[in-house]
This record gives structure tokens, sequence and C-alpha cells, in this order.
């Protein structure tokens, strides 16, 4: 590996890190949502019936996770949302 390849597969490192960073906590403010529409779905769920689109929100908030995971954990290279499209609910 020549010196100019290894400084740029250091610098894709950093950035990569400084993403998955960015990603992490992104992750814990979407789970903070996640729980926020679970709360709401439970009352909805004891009154009546849970909101038709609160549930497709809720899948596609739960892909997006899903997605993140797989960054954070070199599963996939691709950065989630907002770098990329959010998850459809289907």
């Amino acid at each position: 590996m020549t010196e100019i390849e290894e400084t740029t597969s250091k610098r894709k490192i950093w950035i990569r890190g400084f993403f998955m960073l960015l990603m992490a906590m992104v992750y814990q403010l979407a789970g903070t949502v996640m729980f926020i529409v679970t709360v709401i779905q439970f009352v909805l769920a004891l009154l009546d019936t849970p909101n038709d689109r609160l549930i497709a929100f809720g899948r596609g908030l739960g892909r997006y996770l899903q997605q993140i995971a797989n960054f954070l954990t070199f599963a996939e290279e691709a950065i989630p949302f907002p770098f990329s499209d959010w998850p459809t609910a289907e």
C-alpha cells in the first residue's frame, strides 16, 4: 500500500467515525421518539384503537433504527437518513 493510499484510507475511517458519532446521537433521539410513540399508542389502545398513521410511522422508525444499527456495526456502508431516503413503512 502506498503512502497516498494509506493516508486516504485513514482519512476515510476518520470521516466514517464522525458519521458514526453523529448517527449514534440520532439513534438515541430516535429511540426517545419511539418510546413516546409507544406510550401514545398504548394509551390510544386503552381508550379505543391504535392510530393507523402512528403505526406506519412506528414501522418506518423501526426500520430507520435498524439502518442506523447496521451502519454503526459496519454491516452496511450507506449512511442512513438524512443522507439517504427515509425507510418506507411497508
